[in-house]
Protein backbone atom coordinates (compact mmCIF):
# COMPACT_ATOMS: atom_id res chain seq x y z
CA UNK A 1 0.00 0.00 0.00
CA UNK A 2 1.74 3.45 -0.54
CA UNK A 3 2.68 4.83 2.58
CA UNK A 4 1.07 8.49 1.76
CA UNK A 5 -2.46 6.69 1.82
CA UNK A 6 -3.07 8.03 5.02
CA UNK A 7 -2.19 11.43 4.06
CA UNK A 8 -3.90 11.58 1.43
CA UNK A 9 -6.88 10.32 2.64
CA UNK A 10 -7.10 13.47 4.94
CA UNK A 11 -6.99 15.76 2.23
CA UNK A 12 -11.10 14.07 1.68
CA UNK A 13 -13.52 16.29 2.69
CA UNK A 14 -15.14 14.65 5.51
CA UNK A 15 -16.55 15.98 9.03
CA UNK A 16 -16.33 14.67 12.89
CA UNK A 17 -19.10 13.41 14.36
CA UNK A 18 -20.12 11.94 17.59
CA UNK A 19 -22.60 8.80 16.89
CA UNK A 20 -24.85 8.20 20.28
CA UNK A 21 -26.40 4.70 20.00
CA UNK A 22 -29.23 3.34 22.43
CA UNK A 23 -30.51 -0.09 22.68
CA UNK A 24 -33.32 -1.14 25.51
CA UNK A 25 -30.62 -0.94 28.13
CA UNK A 26 -27.66 0.53 27.14
CA UNK A 27 -26.35 4.07 25.40
CA UNK A 28 -23.00 4.42 24.17
CA UNK A 29 -21.04 7.02 21.73
CA UNK A 30 -18.14 6.93 19.47
CA UNK A 31 -16.20 9.00 16.72
CA UNK A 32 -17.08 9.16 13.05
CA UNK A 33 -15.60 10.22 10.32
CA UNK A 34 -17.03 8.30 7.77
CA UNK A 35 -20.19 10.27 7.16
CA UNK A 36 -22.05 11.28 4.16
CA UNK A 37 -25.54 12.02 2.79
CA UNK A 38 -26.85 9.90 0.36
CA UNK A 39 -30.78 10.60 0.34
CA UNK A 40 -33.05 13.44 -0.45
CA UNK A 41 -36.41 11.56 -0.54
CA UNK A 42 -36.30 10.33 1.96
CA UNK A 43 -33.68 11.67 3.76
CA UNK A 44 -30.86 9.80 4.59
CA UNK A 45 -26.85 9.77 5.93
CA UNK A 46 -24.33 6.47 5.75
CA UNK A 47 -21.35 5.92 8.14
CA UNK A 48 -18.98 3.03 8.64
CA UNK A 49 -18.46 1.65 11.87
CA UNK A 50 -16.05 -1.12 13.18
CA UNK A 51 -18.32 -4.96 13.95
CA UNK A 52 -15.60 -5.06 16.83
CA UNK A 53 -16.38 -2.24 18.69
CA UNK A 54 -19.08 -2.31 22.03
CA UNK A 55 -21.30 0.74 20.17
CA UNK A 56 -21.82 -1.65 17.23
CA UNK A 57 -23.41 -4.44 19.50
CA UNK A 58 -25.70 -1.72 20.41
CA UNK A 59 -26.47 0.14 17.53
CA UNK A 60 -27.69 -3.63 16.25
CA UNK A 61 -29.65 -3.96 18.81
CA UNK A 62 -31.34 -0.89 18.89
CA UNK A 63 -31.38 0.30 15.66
CA UNK A 64 -31.20 4.05 16.38
CA UNK A 65 -28.93 6.82 16.40
CA UNK A 66 -27.90 10.42 16.78
CA UNK A 67 -25.23 11.68 14.50
CA UNK A 68 -23.79 14.72 16.22
CA UNK A 69 -21.53 17.56 14.39
CA UNK A 70 -18.37 18.79 16.20
CA UNK A 71 -17.39 22.04 16.19
CA UNK A 72 -13.89 22.87 14.88
CA UNK A 73 -12.44 23.82 18.53
CA UNK A 74 -13.94 20.18 20.44
CA UNK A 75 -10.98 17.72 19.63
CA UNK A 76 -10.79 16.85 22.97
CA UNK A 77 -14.40 15.76 22.73
CA UNK A 78 -13.65 13.83 19.26
CA UNK A 79 -10.65 12.48 21.11
CA UNK A 80 -12.92 11.07 24.49
CA UNK A 81 -15.54 9.20 22.04
CA UNK A 82 -12.76 8.01 19.97
CA UNK A 83 -10.93 6.18 22.94
CA UNK A 84 -12.03 2.56 22.86
CA UNK A 85 -10.90 1.56 26.36
CA UNK A 86 -13.40 3.94 27.61
CA UNK A 87 -16.46 1.51 28.59
CA UNK A 88 -18.88 4.53 30.01
CA UNK A 89 -18.30 7.43 27.79
CA UNK A 90 -21.48 8.94 28.52
CA UNK A 91 -20.88 10.39 31.99
CA UNK A 92 -18.37 12.49 30.61
CA UNK A 93 -20.81 14.99 28.91
CA UNK A 94 -24.23 16.02 29.25
CA UNK A 95 -26.74 14.66 26.56
CA UNK A 96 -30.70 15.75 25.83
CA UNK A 97 -33.14 13.10 23.82
CA UNK A 98 -33.96 13.77 20.15
CA UNK A 99 -37.34 13.11 19.38
CA UNK A 100 -36.84 9.31 18.71
CA UNK A 101 -35.36 9.38 22.52
CA UNK A 102 -31.44 8.67 21.62
CA UNK A 103 -29.31 10.69 23.59
CA UNK A 104 -28.00 13.81 21.62
CA UNK A 105 -24.87 15.63 22.68
CA UNK A 106 -25.33 18.82 23.74
CA UNK A 107 -22.58 20.69 23.17
CA UNK A 108 -22.90 19.44 19.17
CA UNK A 109 -23.44 21.99 16.60
CA UNK A 110 -26.30 19.68 15.49
CA UNK A 111 -27.66 16.54 15.37
CA UNK A 112 -29.38 13.85 13.00
CA UNK A 113 -31.72 11.99 14.83
CA UNK A 114 -31.91 8.83 12.63
CA UNK A 115 -33.01 4.84 12.04
CA UNK A 116 -31.22 2.28 10.69
CA UNK A 117 -33.00 1.19 7.49
CA UNK A 118 -30.31 -1.08 6.61
CA UNK A 119 -26.54 -2.30 6.44
CA UNK A 120 -23.48 -4.06 4.48
CA UNK A 121 -20.34 -5.06 4.64
CA UNK A 122 -17.48 -3.15 3.95
CA UNK A 123 -13.80 -4.46 4.50
CA UNK A 124 -12.62 -4.31 8.02
CA UNK A 125 -16.54 -2.18 8.57
CA UNK A 126 -19.89 -2.32 8.20
CA UNK A 127 -21.88 0.90 6.61
CA UNK A 128 -25.03 1.51 8.31
CA UNK A 129 -27.59 3.27 6.08
CA UNK A 130 -29.98 5.54 8.34
CA UNK A 131 -33.23 7.47 7.56
CA UNK A 132 -32.96 10.55 9.22
CA UNK A 133 -36.27 11.41 11.20
CA UNK A 134 -35.34 14.84 12.69
CA UNK A 135 -32.64 17.03 12.59
CA UNK A 136 -31.90 20.41 14.40
CA UNK A 137 -29.00 23.24 14.98
CA UNK A 138 -27.96 23.57 18.29
CA UNK A 139 -24.99 25.86 17.80
CA UNK A 140 -23.49 28.22 15.58
CA UNK A 141 -20.01 27.40 14.33
CA UNK A 142 -17.19 25.64 12.14
CA UNK A 143 -17.61 22.07 12.35
CA UNK A 144 -14.36 20.06 12.45
CA UNK A 145 -12.77 18.35 9.80
CA UNK A 146 -11.37 14.95 9.77
CA UNK A 147 -7.42 17.00 8.80
CA UNK A 148 -8.29 18.89 12.09
CA UNK A 149 -7.84 15.90 13.91
CA UNK A 150 -3.83 14.33 12.98
CA UNK A 151 -3.26 10.98 13.80
CA UNK A 152 -6.05 10.83 16.37
CA UNK A 153 -7.40 7.66 15.12
CA UNK A 154 -3.80 6.31 14.77
CA UNK A 155 -5.04 5.60 11.00
CA UNK A 156 -0.85 6.33 9.83
CA UNK A 157 -0.45 3.11 11.81
CA UNK A 158 -2.91 1.26 10.02
CA UNK A 159 -2.08 1.79 6.56
CA UNK A 160 1.68 0.67 7.17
Amino acid sequence: MNKDLANVCQYLTQGVYVIAVKDQQREHAFTAAWVMQVSFNPPMLAFSINPQHYSYQILKAGGQCSINVLAKEQLPIATHFGDSNIRDKMTAYSWQLAPSGVPVLKVALAYFDCVVSHSMPAGDHEIMLCQVLDAKILHVGVPMQYADTGNMDGANDLYA
